[in-house]
């Protein structure tokens, strides 16, 4: 743009300009589409290999038939590490990672900072590797949409492009974690709320697709997690998918309001990090040292169940704790682990660490599910319902109602496990879960905190362009005031060169008294007689309503339809008047932005 000084270093200017002239913007986005998600399946990758290398060095001596004392040692270095790590080098806040995408997408043009490209691979390695009870896919999205965003902002791509390649470092970052190409697509649809016109589909595939094979070449073919199917699924099953779906549900109400209340607790502490730290790293220790299957993401728990055969291979995860042994614990321990991740997970979080909930609720589907076909399968209720299947349909359920994503749980987990033949079970369970937590939670656990705010993207057009708005961005602040004793003819004088029909009334401290609409004086205006009788404390009126400049798009908008006014005063924090908004430039840059949003 005209006047804007260039600070880009001159080989990147120059590229630019080659990459104008000879590449179109369509053909240009596959190629970004291609570096991005070659990116997010390195940072998948590396992280993955961090953690590994760092669990190894610290519990591969482990005694497996009784407890292990490290275990309260652990989480709490690995969270203070993590902290020193965010507090002295980072000096930003990159937690709740997904969050903070959807923020970027709504709030800040889909710009992430360029330390997001490799801050909570670090940060969220040395949290998970120490024992932190928190998934790595939540840094790795935030990490690929980071380097999403910052490619475009690279090559000044405009704010629709940006948002397009956010959605490709997050899908890129989903399916190269999980070799699962279908999932991310679909986990950018429903959890980023990206709408799948032909101009976004493309590049997010093509992401998806390079992402995957990357990650083949990197690890091999092997999957996430072992699956192989016991007995294939009949229609007799129904029942016990349709009742573990809303099981789903409530766990998945359990996990989202714990989660909050946990994360309310902690923020009551957010000046004092080292009272955090004492609290979360108490907990999460504590915790870990009865239950083992706690630490870190809990894979290895998850393969156990998904893999078992017999009680003795079942049996297997009470290995490490105090109930080494006790088979007889079996049933009781999952139970108490299922309820206890949540707080782990917030204990981690709230004490300083990093991490996502997305392993999480993979983690709790999983011990959902076996906790509820065991039972199933004690009480003989029905007809009998093998434990490997159903945990696997548990993942599916609990992600698909704390995410609000049911399609996204069931192409994870059918890709995940290569469990394609489970696909209408799957569907089952989740349809139920979601249908079960929507009546509770209308957001999911990543929208909520937005949603509050009046920041959440959906795939309701109106909304999305009402969230999209920017407030600040058409507040006229150009105004002229007049004082409360200021007569009729200096008013006048006033009037003759405001850009507004409303004058504001200030007194000598700049606080609004009231405003004078021109409009409503038309009687006296040109009557120079009167010119001395009236000042405008006699003139003004109260506004018609107050806007904030916090105050959501849609607000405003109903404010303007209520009132009817075609000014409206916006105030600060303060309770000063920033400026006054006009409803023709509102609607003008609305119409705008739908026809943008319409225009593929």
């Amino acid at each position: 743009m005209d006047g804007v000084i260039d600070r880009r270093p001159l080989w990147l200017q120059r590229l630019h300009e080659w990459r104008v002239e000879h590449i179109s913007e369509k053909m240009f986005m596959i190629i970004l589409a291609l570096i991005v998600g070659f990116f997010a399946a390195v940072a998948a990758f590396v992280l993955h290999w961090i953690i590994d290398q760092i669990v190894y060095v610290l519990t591969s001596h482990f005694s497996r038939t009784r407890a292990n004392w490290l275990y309260l040692v652990y989480p709490v270095v690995g969270i203070y590490l993590t902290s020193l790590f965010v507090r002295y080098i980072v000096k930003d806040n990159i937690s709740h990672g997904i969050t903070r995408i959807l923020y970027a997408i709504s709030s800040n043009k889909s710009r992430l900072k360029s330390h997001n490209c490799w801050s909570s691979v670090i940060a969220s390695a040395i949290t998970i590797g120490f024992g932190g009870s928190v998934g790595a896919e939540a840094p790795i999205v935030l990490t690929g949409s980071a380097i999403g965003s910052n490619l475009g902002k690279m090559f000044r791509m405009d704010r629709k492009m940006l948002m397009t390649l956010v959605g490709c470092g997050a899908a890129g970052a989903i399916a190269g974690i999980f070799k699962a190409p279908i999932a991310g697509l679909v986990f950018t649809l429903e959890v980023l709320m990206i709408d799948m016109t032909m101009s976004a589909l493309l590049p997010i595939l093509v992401s998806c697709v390079t992402a995957t094979c990357f990650i083949y070449i990197f690890k091999g073919d092997a999957a996430l997690f072992t699956f192989h199917l016991d007995s294939e699924w009949s229609v007799e099953r129904i029942p016990a998918c349709v009742l573990l779906g809303i099981t789903c549900g409530l766990v998945s109400l359990y996990f989202i309001r714990m989660m909050g209340s946990c994360e309310n607790i902690f923020s009551k502490f957010k000046d004092h990090p080292h009272i955090r730290l004492a609290i979360g790293g108490t907990v999460l220790s504590l915790l870990i040292f009865l239950f083992p299957a706690l630490y870190g993401e809990g894979y290895s728990s998850i393969n156990l169940l998904l893999n078992g055969q017999t009680e003795a291979d079942w049996d297997k995860i009470l290995n490490n704790s105090l109930f080494a042994g006790q088979a007889s614990m079996l049933i009781p321990y999952i139970a108490l682990v299922l309820l206890t991740k949540v707080i782990a997970t917030s204990a981690t979080n709230g004490g300083g660490g990093c991490g996502g909930t997305f392993a999480p609720s993979l983690f709790v589907g999983c011990f959902t599910g076996f906790l509820f076909s065991r039972l199933w399968n004690i009480q003989q209720i029905g007809v009998y319902i093998p434990e490997k299947n159903f945990s696997l349909l548990g993942m599916a359920g609990v992600m698909s109602g704390v995410m609000h994503a049911p399609l996204t749980g069931i192409f994870l987990i059918a890709e995940l496990t290569g469990g394609y033949s489970m696909f209408m079970p799957l569907m089952i369970v989740s349809v139920c879960a979601y249908l079960t937590i929507i009546i509770f939670e209308p957001h999911s656990i990543y929208g909520s905190r937005l949603a509050r705010q009046g920041k959440l993207i959906t795939h309701h057009t109106d909304h999305a362009v009402l969230t999209l708005m920017n407030l600040d961005s058409v507040i006229e602040r150009d105004y002229l005031s007049v004082t409360p004793d200021m007569e009729l003819g200096q008013i006048v004088h006033k009037i003759s060169r405001s850009h507004s029909t409303v004058l504001p009334v200030l007194d000598a401290g700049g606080m609004l008294m009231g405003e004078i609409d021109i409009m409503k004086i038309r009687n006296v205006l040109f009557r120079i007689e009167l010119y001395h009788h009236f000042t405008a404390h006699q003139l003004m009126t109260e506004p018609k309503a107050r806007l904030s400049d916090a105050t959501p798009m849609a607000e405003v908008m109903r404010a303007f339809d209520k009132t009817g006014a075609n000014w409206l005063p916006v105030f600060d924090v303060e309770n000063r008047l920033k400026g006054y908004i006009s409803r023709q430039r509102i609607y003008t840059m609305y119409r705008k932005m739908v026809a943008d949003m319409s225009e593929d």
